[in-house]
């Protein structure tokens, strides 16, 4: 039986630019953090609240997203938060751009969506009272 995610895994463009933008706009903290030799390439773990994590890989030559936000495999990542409102109003004043707050037809929920450095959508989703 499935418990719960325990992890997602995004690759980076720029590992510094990326690891500055989860912890220091999304507020992710470090869990652990390696370059390997080998491979030329840091592995950055970012935990949340809730004790899932995120782990932050840079390849050398990994290539680019292939379209937005339609490729197949992860379409979206998104974090839960308590007011959606007052995310975007952090995002906005550390320069991210988002879209425009909508609500969930379904659920009744208010999300939106942004991008991290690499153009990889993001949503923040208002978890239920």
């Amino acid at each position: 039986m499935l418990l719960r995610i325990h992890h997602a895994a995004i690759i980076c463009k720029d590992y510094e630019r990326s690891k500055r933008f989860y912890t220091e706009v999304l507020g992710l903290s470090i869990v652990a953090e390696h370059f390997r030799a080998a491979r030329n390439s840091w592995k950055l773990d970012l935990g949340l609240p809730d004790g899932s994590q995120l782990e932050l890989f840079s390849f050398p030559e990994a290539p680019s997203r292939p379209s937005y936000p339609e490729a197949q495999g992860l379409r979206h990542l998104a974090f839960a938060v308590a007011d959606v409102a007052d995310f975007q109003q952090r995002l906005k004043s550390l320069g991210v751009s988002t879209e425009v707050i909508r609500v969930d037809e379904y659920t009744g929920q208010r999300f939106v969506f942004f991008a991290d450095p690499d153009g990889l959508p993001l949503e923040l989703y208002e978890a239920a009272a």
